[in-house]
């Protein structure tokens, strides 16, 4: 079992709060129309399990190398939005308005966060058509975070919340890098170990 698929198995906490309908096929056409991008599939993958809502604990948080205004040591993952239209309820779909409501940059595609700090889909380098790296957006101080090459990856590292201050070790497959101002969590040590 990969990394991505044992997180999958126990990503999404019991309480059914900010649950879209059950995802279609024709939601992802429309989505992706929408917002003019190509979605990853390891994110649609989450959403056919249960679109949208509150994430587990044991999968809540992402390690950082630098402190962000959330925490010293990591940024929070309480939920990831579905796609839909409830009522009260944000969605993927809402991420044009909040972009201008929050003075974002684009193309990026919304998947976490409270107007104040977001986790998104970054499309900035890839294109709208390619695989997006995820991007922290810190709206008060306005600064960014690159978190991880893919959505799969962001996945993979994944660690419980209540853990921090999160000493990493390689056996947790973190391996955190500075790229000339920009930490980023690259590569799956214990992947890369093995072959």
């Amino acid at each position: 079992m990969t990394r991505f698929d044992e997180v999958k198995a126990s990503f999404w906490s019991s309480d059914d709060d900010g649950v879209q309908p059950s995802l279609t096929e024709a939601a992802v056409r429309d989505a992706e129309f929408r917002l003019s991008v190509s979605l990853p599939a390891s994110l649609l993958c989450l959403l056919r399990l249960q679109n949208g809502g509150r994430v587990a604990d044991r999968w809540n948080a992402f390690p950082t190398c630098v402190p962000t205004s959330w925490s010293d040591d990591h940024v929070p993952l309480d939920e990831l939005m579905g796609i839909g239209g409830r009522e009260r309820m944000t969605s993927v779909l809402d991420t044009p308005e909040l972009i201008e409501e929050w003075g974002l940059p684009s193309p990026i595609v919304l998947l976490s966060g409270d107007g104040h700090c977001w986790i998104a889909l970054d499309y900035r380098v890839c294109g709208r058509l390619g695989e997006p790296s995820v991007t922290w957006f810190d709206t008060d101080a306005d600064t960014e975070l690159a978190l991880a090459p893919d959505f799969a990856s962001f996945v993979e590292r994944l660690v419980p919340a209540d853990g921090f201050k999160l000493d990493i070790q390689p056996s947790q497959g973190i391996e955190l890098r500075w790229s000339g101002s920009r930490c980023t969590c690259v590569g799956d040590v214990s992947r890369d170990a093995s072959g």
